[in-house]
């Protein structure tokens, strides 16, 4: 989170974004645009960032209905939801399930190196892998992928068995059942529509007819890019939020997130945070991560922590339990 700038595509543009105390300048590496053509980046960032809903208020607001998020919002200025275009979100969300960022990551870097459009070859300098300095190494070229669309997915002969060759193992199958539903189901307008929704539990419920689409996936799509802001993405990390700081018996007697148990971890940011309840369950979210522990106050840091030891120690003694409580096996 300390980093300035950030060099990417964006659809089928690769741009530069540089983060100054004062402001955020941008600079176009690459554009598709012909000269008959013409966009206004600003006005395409500032949808892209949704920089037209002032954050300053809804901290405001979300801090007046949580003591504790008005501790992180203090130390964590500047956390909102990007408006990503819906066809990359849902195949991207679609690769995280049961996986970590690396391999993500990479993972994503095949699909677009493999069914995308090369933008461009941008020299760059690669870090030390021990430090942050830079290598005396010559430049490297790294070249530059657009995410496919879903005819290029369809057109370029992408199949399973290559998928799974590229490392998405049993994703693979569910990007190809995804995207032949998509399509028959209108292609990326089925999903822009759904923006027009003022329903989040609905649109959840449309995403989860896709292959491999569960509750949480659904809820991401939709909180990043079909403007559902009441959506509530939950996972363990964000249970454990819900039965910390708001309800410790929201899980009752249940092992594990049924239907049920997570609409209502959900409705608990929801009910507490009556508008754009996403965003703030976001803030909440980021606050748990590693790389900002160290922002955070002492007292915040000192909470979690006991809490974390204490479900531990339960977790200890109910395994111990039921070991004693197991019948003796016969000889």
């Amino acid at each position: 989170h300390n980093e300035t700038e950030w060099v990417g595509p964006l659809q089928e543009f690769v741009l530069s974004i540089r983060e100054t105390p004062t402001t955020t300048l941008y600079r176009v590496l690459h554009s598709p645009i012909t000269s008959d053509d013409d966009i206004d980046m600003r006005e395409y960032l500032m949808d892209y960032f949704q920089l037209e809903k002032p954050l300053a208020p809804l901290y405001q607001q979300w801090s007046e209905q949580d003591e504790r998020l008005s501790q992180i919002a203090a130390v964590i200025p500047g956390v909102r939801i990007l408006r990503q275009d819906p066809v990359e979100c849902l195949f991207s969300f679609l690769c995280s399930s049961n996986n970590n960022i690396p391999r993500i990551t990479k993972m994503l870097s095949a699909v677009r190196e493999t069914y995308g459009t090369k933008l461009m070859e941008l020299p760059v300098r690669l870090l030390e892998k021990d430090d942050d300095e830079l290598s005396e190494e010559p430049l490297e070229i790294m070249p530059i992928y657009s995410f496919p669309t879903l005819e290029q997915l369809k057109q370029s002969a992408c199949t399973e068995q290559q998928l799974r060759d590229m490392g998405l193992g049993y994703r693979a199958k569910y990007v190809i059942q995804t995207r032949d539903l998509l399509i028959e189901r209108g292609g990326q307008d089925f999903l822009y529509s759904l923006r027009c929704s003022n329903d989040a539990d609905a649109v959840q419920d449309d995403l989860i007819q896709f292959s491999g689409i569960g509750r949480k996936v659904a809820d991401c799509v939709a909180l990043f890019s079909l403007d559902q802001t009441e959506a509530i993405p939950v996972d363990v990390h964000v249970q454990h939020i819900a039965s910390r700081d708001y309800d410790p018996t929201v899980l009752g007697q249940a092992k594990s997130l049924t239907p049920t148990i997570y609409k209502r971890v959900g409705d608990l940011f929801r009910n507490r945070f009556c508008n754009y309840a996403g965003w703030a369950h976001s803030l909440l979210f980021v606050a748990e991560l590693p790389s900002f522990r160290s922002v955070l106050p002492d007292d915040v840091v000192a909470e979690m922590d006991a809490w974390k030891e204490a479900e531990t120690a339960k977790k200890a003694e109910a395994k111990e339990a039921k070991k004693k409580n197991a019948s003796p096996k016969k000889k």
